[in-house]
């Protein structure tokens, strides 16, 4: 599918998450953030190659690590951080922690207007969990943001 000006167009983005160990990844998911598996493939030997789970309107495939995709957790963590912005993140954190996530950042309250915090599962990704508690304008969030600076 194309656009107006013949350039492809983009019709889904997804996290792929690499993991050491895809049926408890699976797991985990499940019990602590509510997914729903949609989909799973393995190879011969079991291994997953490609799971697809529903996260509320989101989608996340999980896969086991092979030579080709390493685990974070084979790399000493990961540089990426995914985003869920949830109705109580207070309950979702305590769910994940429940199901073995550390604290990288506990919640609280944040300038920005959000409750929220980061925690790490089990499998080497991160996740930044938050809530809207105040609604700010772009323009007041720079200026909580610059006031912190200075």
């Amino acid at each position: 599918m194309t656009n107006a000006t013949d350039t492809p167009t983009l019709t889904r983005l997804y996290a792929r998450l690499v993991v050491s160990d895809g049926p408890r990844a699976i797991d985990f998911y499940r019990t602590a953030l509510g997914a729903a598996e949609i989909e799973r493939y393995t190879d011969p030997d079991g291994k997953i190659v490609h799971a697809m789970l529903r996260l509320g309107d989101a989608v996340v495939a999980v896969k086991d690590a092979d030579e080709s995709d390493p685990a974070p957790d084979s790399l000493g963590g990961s540089p990426v951080i995914m985003a869920l912005d949830v109705s109580d993140a207070d309950a979702v954190a305590e769910a994940m922690l429940r199901a073995g996530a550390k604290v990288v950042y506990p919640v609280a309250d944040q300038h920005y207007g959000q409750r929220g915090g980061r925690l790490a599962d089990p499998f080497g990704h991160l996740w930044m969990i938050s809530q809207t508690i105040e609604e700010l304008t772009p323009e007041e969030i720079q200026q909580r943001t610059t006031d912190l600076f200075t």
